[in-house]
């Protein structure tokens, strides 16, 4: 079966399951309503048919993305240009670094191949180009920040960037008043630091001899995986020392109270539970209006599970699945975006996050992954120390905001 089959077949399930999760979870919620309990036996089924709901959904995203990939033809192969040949060149000469610790003037090839103008030997090589890309895409693929905030390439060790939090005055005259002075803009500074992520793998040389062994898939398997775990992590909660500060670490003021570097957040009504969906249209409202256009939810899987069962108003569920190919899941009107990074529903858990976080937060990559070879330390093994610099912050307080859930 074809990719583009595959993917409508799939669109279909996808649509089939949530019809038959909304008559199973319309039974449920009327059990609830008249008898006051529910059938275990129903109980379970509806959670079933969420959990297919959730693994249909993930693999329509997945075959949109292997779609695009054959529609642009990115499938990598030998180029005909100078830098096309540069780029094998260099490929060659790290692989056989990476295996025999032969650099073969591997520094200048990075230069030739457009990965870097700069020399420094001691700092390790950079991954090449193919080695590279396939890191990013993992990274798209286990992080929902990345998708979300604004990925910026830097060049020193640290972005800056001024704020506006406004505060000029402004007033009516006649034709020959006088002027008088108005109020100046508040600006604020904005610094976020390129930290170093690491991960120090070991090899036997009888391993990186085996030419049977695929290293561009070892390096992203063992160690690029690594390195964007903890990225991923960082990115919601790390706390700023030595690694990126998240979007759950800065301090929180209920929204009503709202104030420039604090997050405001809305509580949820059920006590450790979200239960009716007021307060998510509560949170969406919570954030002003010029940010919504672009905005999105950000929750772990399992509370996308529960939010998907809940209903307006007027009886229709806030959650829709995108049944067109590139249409994205819709919570209340807006795509969702699930990371297991963010904590499940609990008593006072940060259980939710909507903003428009291409304005609200900025990661930053410092050049790329690096690799240095030591063959000495601790031989028999051949350890490579893998480095990537990546940074991250809130750079537009106003732009998200948080659903805690009720103690």
């Amino acid at each position: 079966m074809s990719t583009t089959a595959e993917l409508k077949e799939t669109i279909l399930d996808l649509g089939k399951a949530f019809e038959q999760f909304k008559a199973e979870n319309d039974q449920r919620l009327a059990d609830m309503e008249k008898k006051g309990h529910v059938d275990p036996l129903l109980a379970e089924k509806v959670d079933r048919i969420n959990k297919d709901i959730t693994a249909i959904a993930k693999l329509k995203d997945q075959l949109e993305v292997l779609e695009t990939k054959i529609a642009r033809g990115d499938f990598g192969g030998g180029g005909t240009t100078e830098l096309d040949r540069a780029k094998a060149e260099h490929k060659m000469a790290f692989d056989t670094w990476f295996r025999k610790g032969t650099d073969n003037g591997l520094r200048d090839l990075e230069v030739k191949a457009a990965l870097t103008t700069q020399s420094d030997p001691d700092s390790g090589y950079l991954v090449v180009e193919e080695y590279e890309q396939a890191i990013d895409r993992v990274a798209a693929a286990v992080t929902a920040m990345r998708r979300l905030a604004r990925v910026q390439q830097i060049s020193g060790s640290s972005y800056k960037k001024l704020v506006n939090q406004g505060g000029a005055s402004s007033g009516w005259v006649g034709e020959t008043e006088s002027r008088s002075e108005t109020n100046t803009p508040t600006l604020k500074e904005i610094v976020i630091n390129a930290m170093e992520a690491y991960v120090n793998m070991a090899a036997s040389q009888s391993t990186l001899d085996d030419s049977r062994i695929n290293l561009a898939q070892w390096i992203e398997d063992e160690g690029a995986i690594e390195i964007d775990e903890e990225e991923a992590a960082a990115f919601i909660s790390g706390n700023g020392v030595k690694r990126p500060r998240g979007i759950l670490a800065y301090p929180l003021v209920a929204n009503a109270s709202y104030s420039w570097g604090n997050i405001g957040y809305v509580v949820s009504g059920a006590a450790a539970a979200i239960t009716e969906p007021n307060a998510i249209i509560s949170l969406q409202h919570a954030l002003k209006s010029r940010y919504r256009n672009d905005s999105a939810f950000l929750m772990a899987d399992s509370t996308l599970e529960t939010v998907r069962k809940l209903k307006d108003g007027n009886g229709a569920y806030i959650w829709r699945p995108g049944l067109e190919q590139g249409a994205p899941e819709l919570l209340l009107g807006k795509p969702v975006e699930t990371d297991d990074n963010m904590p499940a529903i609990a008593a006072n858990a940060l259980a939710i996050a909507y903003g428009n976080f291409k304005r609200g937060y900025m990661i930053v990559d410092r050049i790329g992954l690096r690799v240095l070879r030591d063959p000495y330390t601790n031989k028999p093994y051949v350890m490579f120390y893998m480095t990537k610099r990546v940074g991250g912050g809130v750079v537009n307080f106003e732009a998200i905001k948080l659903l805690k859930v009720a103690a």
